[in-house]
């Protein structure tokens, strides 16, 4: 007899069905009757809706979360943030590495494949040092967070601070504090500062924080100066580092030129209090979700300017969404190099490969798709409504920013549906899910003459 050929999955397929089934499991839980808080009721969109938003990091919620849920499905929303966050195949494997198990060839090939690294050695080394490293984190920003909210809200108050730290770090955006996210919170210097920082040390990226923690043990052997250790980065760590810089202080130069006299937002604030909130609006519109001023009061330049920002997202392999700082800094390098005339992309004296240009053209290209199609079908399923809003919404929810205007709540079981379909492409990302659908063929089989096309 002829053997049946066995059809084993991809690496990328089982990053795709692992996030799926991940989904499907916490709803499963948030579905339970202790899930809910007495008084309240739980449908199963609401807790798949939910799910999503936990697994995706994106934050957005039908329902109050500190008010709907009990303490057991805000812990269970807390643990879907955490694996959303690290990703599946790298939370589970992450934990027999802690534990002191060995993880298979096939467990280190998903791994490359969840982190996009280039190369499979040091693996282990590098998932324990993202594992504790962001445990520490987390316990850090918890206690950071202890002198706000214990004394407003008492022992309850250490809880708070652990799920607020987690989603920080996490770039989630979900609070369980109240409806109003942290704008009650916008004067407070101490916890505006401190969610930042929480925020950025989780979108900057694993990859970067390694390479940075390398340097460091560099200048501390004598090894290296001081001033050179910048240059000592990577060109990953350079790119990744530059442009997040680059955009955080644009953004907070821009929010504040556009909003510093608007009433709705930071006009109505204290002139340091805006400048604050300025800062603020720039790093939680990096796929963080959180915010302090309302995002239905901003101007039409400064929702521009959020929609870019959420776009981009942070740093490649990092907790953070978006199409990645890095993506867009090629690309832009690319442009630049057409610009002056030269024949390929440099940055930091290294020269950019052309398959790499190629890989972020063709993730940027993909999400530009999504975003229109998405928000274009979310407009119907929504019977029409403010396009800009939709736009806005959408952005929020591929990017898995979280960021909102409020349509959610307003949507329909359709238009729901839509949005957690969304929420989980935007956490594997539209180029990661092509790849993973597509069929493709073991290598190019033959190669066509080339001909001339006119550009522009």
């Amino acid at each position: 007899m002829e053997r049946k050929k066995k059809h084993s999955l991809t690496a990328i397929q089982s990053i795709l069905l692992g996030f799926f089934v991940a989904t499907l499991v916490f709803s499963v839980l948030l579905y339970l009757p202790w899930a809910t808080a007495p008084g309240e009721h739980t449908s199963y969109l609401d807790a798949l809706f939910t799910a999503a938003a936990s697994v995706s990091v994106t934050g957005l919620t039908v329902v109050n979360t500190a008010t709907h849920w009990s303490l057991f499905g805000q812990i269970v929303i807390l643990i879907g943030l955490q694996v959303g966050s690290l990703g599946i195949v790298s939370f589970t494997t992450g934990v027999l590495v802690v534990l002191g198990r060995r993880i298979t060839l096939r467990d280190r090939i998903l791994l490359e494949n969840d982190f996009n690294l280039d190369t499979l050695s040091g693996i282990e080394t590098f998932l324990r040092g993202v594992v504790i490293g962001s445990l520490i984190g987390e316990a850090l920003g918890t206690l950071l967070f202890l002198p706000v909210f214990v004394p407003e809200f008492g022992a309850r108050g250490v809880w708070i601070a652990l799920f607020h730290a987690v989603s920080s770090f996490c770039n989630a955006g979900m609070d369980i504090i109240g409806g109003d996210s942290l704008a009650p919170y916008a004067g407070d210097l101490w916890l505006n500062l401190v969610t930042m920082l929480l925020i950025v040390a989780g979108g900057v990226g694993f990859v970067v924080w390694r390479d940075i923690h390398r340097v460091v043990r560099l200048v501390r052997r004598g090894e290296v100066r001081p001033r050179q250790f910048f240059h000592r980065l990577t060109l990953h760590s350079k790119i990744s580092l530059s442009a997040y810089l680059v955009l955080l202080l644009g953004g907070w130069l821009l929010y504040g030129c556009f909003e510093w006299t608007n009433p709705a937002t930071l006009g109505a604030m204290a002139p340091g209090e805006r400048v604050l909130g300025a800062l603020f609006q720039s790093v939680t519109a990096r796929t963080a979700g959180f915010y302090t001023v309302p995002q239905t009061g901003l101007r039409g330049s400064s929702l521009l300017l959020t929609i870019v920002l959420m776009f981009i997202g942070g740093s490649s392999v990092s907790a953070a969404g978006g199409v990645k700082t890095t993506t867009v800094a090629l690309v832009a390098l690319s442009a630049w190099s057409v610009v002056k005339g030269e024949p390929e992309a440099t940055a930091f004296r290294r020269t950019i490969s052309h398959r790499l240009v190629r890989r972020a053209s063709a993730v940027i290209l993909l999400s530009i798709l999504f975003l229109l199609g998405c928000t274009t079908l979310l407009s119907l399923l929504h019977g029409g409504g403010d396009l800009t809003d939709l736009f806005f919404e959408m952005t929020g929810v591929l990017s898995t920013t979280g960021l909102t205007r409020g349509i959610c709540p307003e949507l329909n079981a359709a238009g729901r549906i839509l949005v957690i379909c969304c929420m989980y492409f935007g956490r594997v990302g539209p180029f990661t899910l092509a790849i993973g659908l597509a069929r493709r063929r073991g290598g190019l089989l033959s190669s066509y003459p080339e001909e001339s096309i006119t550009i522009g």
